[in-house]
């Protein structure tokens, strides 16, 4: 029977987080919402927000929560990289951290960019103006 179950490998970009063998079924969060993923499903890629990923395997459901990243299902493979993932911990304790953590960073880093893009408007703009001269 293993053969027609999932493996679901999480990969964060400085490790691998977890491998579990024998996975029924896999829910992820996308922007368009709550995908579900069973073994004989087409193969098929989803760009994920941070959210809760839940997958079933004989022990039961389990809970991880993920930080935004890509999943790609190739096979019986399940792949999910994504920048940040927490496990261990009770549903109510990961959507806090998903809450706090991983969307306060996103807005961190969307200032970040703000910033960033005025600034090299800035540089260009300083660069055009020296080449009037």
């Amino acid at each position: 029977m293993e053969a027609t179950l999932m493996t679901l490998k999480i990969l964060l970009p400085y490790r691998v987080f977890s491998e579990t063998l024998n996975v029924k079924s896999i829910i992820v969060e996308t922007s368009a919402g709550s995908y579900g993923l069973l073994p004989h499903r087409l193969d098929c890629v989803a760009a994920l927000v941070p959210g809760i990923l839940t997958y079933t395997t004989d022990s039961g459901p389990h809970y991880l929560a993920v930080d935004q990243g890509v999943m790609v299902k190739a096979g019986m493979q399940v792949l999910v990289s994504v920048r940040n993932a927490i496990g261990g911990a009770d549903l109510g304790k990961l959507h806090e951290s998903v809450e706090k953590d991983f969307k306060e960073l996103d807005e961190t880093q969307r200032n970040v960019r703000t910033v960033t893009a005025r600034l090299e408007s800035s540089f260009i703009y300083g660069i055009e103006k020296f080449h009037k001269e």
